[in-house]
């Protein structure tokens, strides 16, 4: 794959000298990489932050979104890998973000590369999932008033029509790729999980948060925080400061290499 190739799946940013870890972020659905503005300030210069910008948004509004995670894990492990270089690496996913991280963390692992952590915020544990849900089958009034008690997308994207036009194709080709998810057991991993949610999410109970712990053989942590399915937003700062000490205590036990 080509550097250029491999560049269009990660926003620009200024990359650090010598990162002890390299953090890819993995967006909600209906969100692009600029959900993650400003996390490299919050986590501090021991981190890098890399943003993962998936196909039908921002920077790649041109091309179509892709409706299947699946596929999308295959089309981002090779990326993944080389923009990781020789750094150990890590995720942190929200909502449709952490069921992609799950399947990249298995397909790395496969390949004998496995991450440090997966950080997964705010979704039901993979095998969990359920095919009942058809939030995507919904008519376009249906699925807006859905997107609209989910409150993750601004109230003025939602009430301006041309703009409106323009995020609902793209969160229902997300809700497809996440409605459609099938999970396939595995081996459990070897990856340790560090599993975030809000505690009136009412789609993510705290039991089917805590399942997670059955998917890796190390250790599992679970947060709760004040908050809805969009927790984030009111908790950012404590959030990432819970993400930045879990990377560090896995720090300490894997092998940091001395350059990037």
């Amino acid at each position: 794959m080509s550097a250029t190739a491999a560049g269009s799946w990660f926003a620009p940013t200024a990359p650090l000298a010598k990162p002890e870890v390299r953090l890819f972020c993995l967006h909600h659905a209906g969100a692009g990489a600029s959900a993650f503005r400003g996390w490299q300030e919050l986590v501090g210069p021991r981190i890098e932050v890399i943003p993962v910008q998936l196909p039908g948004r921002e920077a790649r509004f041109t091309e179509p979104a892709e409706r299947s995670l699946a596929a999308l894990a295959d089309r981002l492990v090779e990326p993944v890998g080389e923009r990781a270089g020789s750094v150990p690496f890590a995720f942190f996913g929200h909502s449709m973000g952490a069921l992609l991280g799950y399947d990249l963390t298995r397909r790395l692992t496969a390949l004998g590369r496995p991450p440090l952590l997966l950080g997964a915020s705010g979704c039901v544990a993979p095998q969990l999932q359920s095919r009942k849900d058809d939030v995507h089958g919904l008519s376009d009034e249906g699925f807006l008033q859905h997107i609209r008690k989910l409150e993750g997308t601004p109230a003025q994207i939602l009430d301006n029509p041309s703009l409106r036009d323009l995020v609902l194709p793209v969160l229902r080709d997300d809700f497809i790729a996440c409605e459609t998810y099938v999970y396939e057991p595995q081996a459990p991993l070897r990856t340790a999980i560090t599993v975030l949610g809000g505690d009136t999410d009412p789609g993510v109970p705290a039991d089917q948060l805590a399942r997670w712990g059955d998917l890796t053989e190390a250790r599992t942590t679970v947060r709760i925080f004040p908050g809805g399915h969009f927790y984030l937003a009111d908790q950012l700062g404590t959030v990432v400061s819970t993400l930045v000490a879990e990377l560090f205590a896995e720090l300490g036990t894997a092998v940091v290499p001395t350059g990037s």
